[in-house]
């Protein structure tokens, strides 16, 4: 059964909109000076080990737009461009999903979702998407949030987490890179189940 990956790039003070500059927001392409070799062999192995792709309908398109011109990407741009992608969207249609090998998740959020990751044994990774994050978020569906937050601090731009309710975390992995990048993996402690049962979670 696959495992439903929140992977975020973020600021030191939690902003996380238009990392690559896609968007021509104020402080749009802010990681991009950032981005290590470290760093990007990190999300190399990360996309390796996930199956699929679920999107919301801004980073999708961003990445829609992007991702079939990169020349050069190698074997990174080759699975970007290949893999599964899911996009949750109440505007796009199925026909307007041109990049290759995209889906339109239609009907109830939660049910498709486990139905997703029923579908795959590896990871889903979720990328930018902040709306779907957050829904996600809402109904307990988000396996691991991994967050590789870098040495910057924007001052503006749109955050992450933004008056959600409250979620404790437990860390699960940690790495850091030469560049000052760190790299956070969290999971979600059900404050509804009792200490033994979340170790197991």
């Amino acid at each position: 059964m696959g495992r439903l990956i929140v992977s975020e790039f973020l600021s030191l003070d939690g902003v996380f909109e238009d990392p690559g500059g896609s968007e021509g927001t104020e402080h749009g392409g802010w990681q991009i000076p950032l981005a290590g070799q470290e760093a990007m062999q990190y999300k190399g192995e990360e996309l390796k080990a996930a199956d699929a792709l679920l999107l919301g309908r801004v980073t999708y398109e961003g990445f829609a737009k992007a991702w079939p011109t990169i020349e050069g990407a190698g074997e990174f741009g080759k699975k970007m461009n290949s893999m599964p992608k899911y996009v949750v969207s109440s505007t796009l249609t199925a026909d307007e999903l041109t990049w290759e090998n995209s889906s339109l998740v239609e009907g109830d959020l939660v049910e498709e979702i486990h139905k997703l990751c029923k579908q795959f044994d590896h990871d889903i990774l979720v990328a930018g998407s902040g709306k779907l994050v957050r829904a996600l978020m809402e109904h307990d569906l988000v396996d691991r949030y991994r967050f590789m937050t870098h040495p910057v601090i924007l001052g503006g731009g749109r955050r992450l987490f933004d008056g959600e309710a409250k979620k404790t975390m437990r860390l699960t992995d940690s790495r850091i890179f030469s560049s000052g990048t760190v790299v956070l993996e969290y999971r979600q402690i059900k404050e509804n189940l009792p200490e033994a049962l979340n170790s197991k979670v």
